[in-house]
């Protein structure tokens, strides 16, 4: 079934009938103003497919993402000979150059 394209002025006239037309007719309804599509008037099933599709492809894209990582991860580990990095001192080295920054700012 086509789209039908409705001003926003005759949605807030007939805005039953447009439900009613979405909900039980299976229409989709684009709501214009000046002409130009603003928004979508959409069944609650089509609704639910689109939001469902969206989370597959947000899971989807998240989990490409980790496989990245975890390939990323490994690499490092492998050119590093196996050797883990050492976070803990990675972080008392970047608090102990923030520290003398800071320490450095407060005398100039």
């Amino acid at each position: 079934m086509a789209d039908t394209q409705v001003s926003i002025g005759q949605v807030k006239r007939d805005i039953s009938t447009l439900v009613n037309r979405v909900a039980f007719g299976g229409e989709r309804v684009i709501l214009t103003s000046r002409g130009k599509p603003k928004a979508a008037l959409v069944s609650i099933e089509d609704y639910e497919r689109l939001t469902e599709d969206n989370d597959d492809a947000e899971l989807a894209r998240i989990e490409a993402w980790l496989a990245a990582t975890n390939e990323l991860a490994e690499r490092i580990l492998a050119e590093r000979g196996g050797k883990p990095l050492d976070h803990d001192r990675i972080l008392a080295e970047a608090k102990r150059d923030l520290e003398e920054r800071h320490d450095f700012l407060r005398r100039s």
